[in-house]
């Protein structure tokens, strides 16, 4: 089972306090990448891994989709969803992406954010995705890049010179990594972008797009705290096919 760390007092008054929290997708700098890398969703059936407090499932069902299921291992998570993101087209439940079982061909779009780092099995999710999405369905994720989160300790340090550099070390050494993130303990599981890739490919996907996100130059001038950004990755984004 995954951990569930969200539903702990400590990070979920944490997370509660993010930008994309308080704001939804318009608090995520990412997101206007990550929406040219989706489909047109009207009338499709759609699957949310990780959802949240259903932000980007509201935007799926007004944006048109004949169905959205909306999946977290989190209550606390779960239960904001249903009250501040409810729609008609939108069932929120509770599930562990690690066991979960998705009914086959039943999706044309299967997406996630910033979920899948915390899962030790990703090519069980992959192969159920997989059998979930109907020929031609999409699947659209975004993950901590594993540049980011390969260290055993992330974060900025300083050399000798005062020059700033991010720390990869251990990046070939796959599996978990447990790190301090709004609570202690958090963890994660670290994969390279090799392995992220072929476990898509392996399984019978097709990969059409990859991003490592960067702030645009007008993000930047309007929050100058995103240039570090340019510094080091911190999310993959992944557009594959079935």
């Amino acid at each position: 089972m995954a951990q569930n760390i969200y539903d702990t007092p400590e990070f979920f008054e944490g997370y509660s306090r993010l930008g994309r929290s308080v704001h939804g997708l318009a608090g995520a700098a990412e997101w206007p990448v990550i929406r040219s890398l989706l489909p047109d969703l009207k009338q499709k059936r759609v699957v949310d891994l990780g959802c949240g407090f259903g932000w980007f499932s509201r935007f799926a069902a007004e944006k048109g989709a004949a169905s959205v299921l909306g999946l977290d291992l989190s209550e606390k998570m779960i239960a904001r969803a249903k009250a501040e993101n409810a729609h008609p087209a939108i069932a929120y439940d509770i599930a562990d992406l690690e066991r979960v079982e998705l009914p086959q061909a039943a999706f044309d779009l299967a997406y996630s954010s910033l979920a899948f780092h915390y899962l030790e099995d990703f090519g069980r999710l992959v192969r159920q995705v997989h059998a979930a999405l109907v020929p031609g369905g999409k699947f659209v994720f975004t993950i901590e890049h594993p540049i980011y989160m390969a260290s055993a300790n992330p974060g900025w340090r300083t050399d000798e010179a005062g020059r700033r550099f991010w720390p990869v070390d251990g990046y070939s050494v796959e599996g978990r990594r447990t790190t301090d993130w709004l609570a202690k303990g958090v963890l994660k599981y670290h994969r390279t972008v090799g392995t992220t890739l072929n476990t898509l490919i392996d399984d019978g996907f097709t990969i059409r797009r990859v991003v490592e996100w960067r702030p645009s130059e007008e993000q930047i001038a309007a929050n100058p705290d995103l240039a570090e950004e340019m510094d080091r990755p911190m999310i993959l984004m992944v557009s594959a096919e079935r």
